[in-house]
């Protein structure tokens, strides 16, 4: 599980270089950051990069002219990312936060990320430059961006089948929640000692550790300890935790006693796929179609699977996992029930707008149609009175004949209905119109929610094989 905060970094009118050099020297604490190895930078030098930012808005100011308020001025932004103890390490945590920062910035920002090793659990920090790299624009806050890097974050733990927290609460009682108590928040019930301790195990064996004692302090690095006991057995206890718990398939399951770990080190088997990521299964139970897609991405077997493969990517899913999240889609009956409802509204709105779009058709022809009766009824009215003189057409023909087609459309228009009064006409059009802008916003809207809903479905029912399964019905009838 992950969370994401954005903090913004404020420079004032002195001591801007050391203010943002002590906080970089913080990131990059070599005690924190191994020696400085869990550092990972771009189009930025860790060491000089207070400086260099500082240099880049001087750059801004000298090429746009711009100058900011001082309560606006400023020069970092900074993003901190935590993940599950024991579901990743450090290093892999430094090249998800690398990514996570990419894609924010988009890469027009230079940024350096650090993965910290000082608390039980990994945690990066991610520092960006609120310059452009072409020195022409600023990143500015908006609307709901802790909302938007939050899902951002979740689709990169998606993708690289991490956990993420179910329905995040920012605060309980005023103040903001440690990390360690959304352990609670995220789960039906707080993972066991146990239970961490295999997915731990786990991961530290998907890192294809070379013996048994790279395994022993990689699991360290996950903040597990261990301690050899009677029988030369070995036994882990984590922060937190009072009693060892013993390396054995009796207390842990079958698959991690001391002979097993050893096998999947030296290749003699493999780490069943399955197991990876042990803790997402703790999700509520009635997140069934999430469990149940995980579960198939994490099998990787049959012909649906291998169609989906083709088609689609890791990317994909992650997108589908995180929409079904966030509109609590708990069923596949509940998917299908959004999509339908989601395509009716598109075109019962469709509807709608053609609906007006005719009346305005009509109401302008029919405004078109009444200037051009009352421009040329008095002539018609001349040739009456003249008893349709032969040399008064011959002269007034063209007029004459625009004023009977004139007329013969307003009739038909009109279909028996009394004329309007041509402010009735012209209120009617502007009611249409705003009518129409209106609907067209909505319109919009369900559009997008619509391709995005048909989508969704489309990977997920390739990945379950639903499908095929109705295709193959179609073939038998």
């Amino acid at each position: 599980m992950a969370t994401t905060r954005l903090i913004r970094h404020y420079t004032g009118s002195g001591g801007i270089i050391r203010s943002l050099k002590d906080r970089f020297d913080y990131g990059k604490d070599k005690e924190k950051t191994n020696d400085g190895e869990l550092i990972s930078a771009y189009m930025c030098d860790p060491e000089t990069a207070h400086a260099e930012f500082l240099l880049s808005k001087a750059k801004y100011k000298s090429i746009t002219g711009r100058e900011q308020k001082r309560e606006e001025n400023i020069l970092c932004y900074q993003i901190r990312q935590s993940f599950m103890q024991g579901e990743i390490d450090a290093e892999s945590a430094l090249k998800v936060g690398y990514d996570l920062g990419m894609r924010w910035t988009k890469g027009r920002h230079a940024f350096f990320v650090v993965s910290h090793i000082d608390r039980p659990h990994p945690h990066i920090h991610i520092y960006y430059n609120s310059t452009t790299l072409d020195c022409t624009l600023k990143y500015r806050d908006f609307w709901r961006s802790a909302m938007a890097l939050r899902r951002l974050s979740d689709r990169i733990c998606y993708e690289n089948n991490l956990s993420v927290i179910i329905n995040p609460k920012q605060k309980s009682k005023g103040k903001f929640k440690h990390y360690g108590h959304w352990v609670e928040s995220a789960y039906s019930k707080a993972p066991t000692y146990q239970e961490r301790l295999k997915n731990a195990i786990d991961v530290s064996l998907s890192e294809k550790p070379k013996d048994f004692e790279s395994f022993l302090t990689s699991m360290a690095a996950k903040g597990f300890e261990h301690k050899y006991v009677r029988g030369n057995a070995i036994s882990f206890r984590v922060d937190g935790q009072e009693r060892f718990t013993r390396l054995r398939a009796s207390t842990l399951g079958e698959g991690y006693g001391y002979d097993d770990i050893i096998a999947i080190i030296e290749g003699r088997t493999t780490l069943p796929s399955g197991r990876i990521n042990v803790m997402s299964q703790k999700s509520p139970p009635k997140v069934n179609l999430i469990i149940d897609i995980q579960e198939k991405l994490r099998e990787g077997k049959g012909a649906a699977y291998q169609q989906w493969a083709k088609i689609y990517n890791l990317k994909q899913m992650a997108a589908a996992l995180q929409y079904l999240q966030e509109n609590d889609l708990l069923d596949y009956e509940d998917l299908e029930t959004k999509t339908e409802t989601t395509v009716d509204r598109f075109h019962s709105l469709a509807g709608e707008i053609k609906t007006i779009e005719s009346k305005q058709k009509r109401n302008s022809e029919l405004r078109t149609v009444i200037v051009e009766y009352a421009r040329t009824r008095p002539l018609f009215e001349e040739y009456k009175a003249k008893k349709y003189s032969s040399k008064f057409l011959a002269e007034h023909e063209d007029d004459i004949r625009d004023y009977r087609a004139a007329q013969s459309a307003m009739k038909e228009l009109l279909q028996g209905e009394r004329l309007p009064k041509m402010d009735a006409l012209k209120a009617e059009a502007k009611q249409l119109s705003a009518d129409k802008k209106a609907l067209y916003s909505q319109y919009r809207t369900t559009q997008k929610d619509m391709r995005e809903a048909v989508a969704i479905k489309s990977n997920i029912d390739h990945l379950l094989g639903i499908t095929d399964r109705r295709e193959n019905k179609e073939m038998e009838r």
